[in-house]
């Protein structure tokens, strides 16, 4: 008797649990915009790096909220065209739980300063002048793109470029920063 009083309490709460994972990962199955690649959820590497202002940012920080990590280099054909797309990206989620970091791959300050102000004047820029945090994070080219959860885990990677204020990206990241 005690047996079946405490299956029928412990099945109703695995079988929520089991149906919300379920259902969430089902959701991002059909919904993950062709050139975004889901990635078995792992602890981001560390990121900590300084902006031309002398401001920093340290990604475990930056807990609760998701984050977008952009590796760039102004000498990247295909991150000169996606640059704006990923500026009007951050407009659009102005209001949405995230944060969206930009990390300039191993360039000097002369090289970003004639770039910025030109494709994506209201964004700034980490500086990683050295590459160390670029090979921790081991970006498979440039452009790339890693979408951190609140967990501080890695979640998604785009590589290469993409039109990230289109409709099929925006839709896919509201949802997917709004939860289950």
């Amino acid at each position: 008797m005690r047996v079946r009083s405490l299956a029928t309490q412990v099945w109703p709460a695995l079988w929520s649990s089991f149906a919300a994972v379920l259902l969430l990962s089902s959701a991002w199955a059909t919904t993950v915009p062709k050139g975004l690649i889901e990635l078995e959820p792992r602890p981001a590497p560390a990121l900590r790096l300084e902006d031309l202002d002398g401001g920093s940012f340290d990604l475990s920080q930056a807990r609760g909220r998701w984050v977008v990590v952009h590796f760039w280099a102004s000498w990247c054909g295909p991150c000169r065209r996606e640059m704006p797309t990923v500026e009007r990206m951050a407009k659009a989620l102005v209001d949405a739980p995230v944060t969206v970091v930009l990390v300039n791959t191993a360039e000097d300050e002369e090289a970003v300063f004639g770039f910025m102000p030109v494709v994506a004047p209201d964004l700034d820029t980490l500086m990683d002048y050295d590459g160390r945090v670029t090979e921790r994070w081991q970006p498979r080219g440039l452009p790339s793109t890693f979408l951190v959860d609140p967990a501080g885990r890695l979640r998604f990677v785009a590589l290469g470029g993409r039109t990230w204020d289109s409709a099929e990206y925006l839709g896919f990241l509201r949802a997917l920063f709004a939860g289950p």
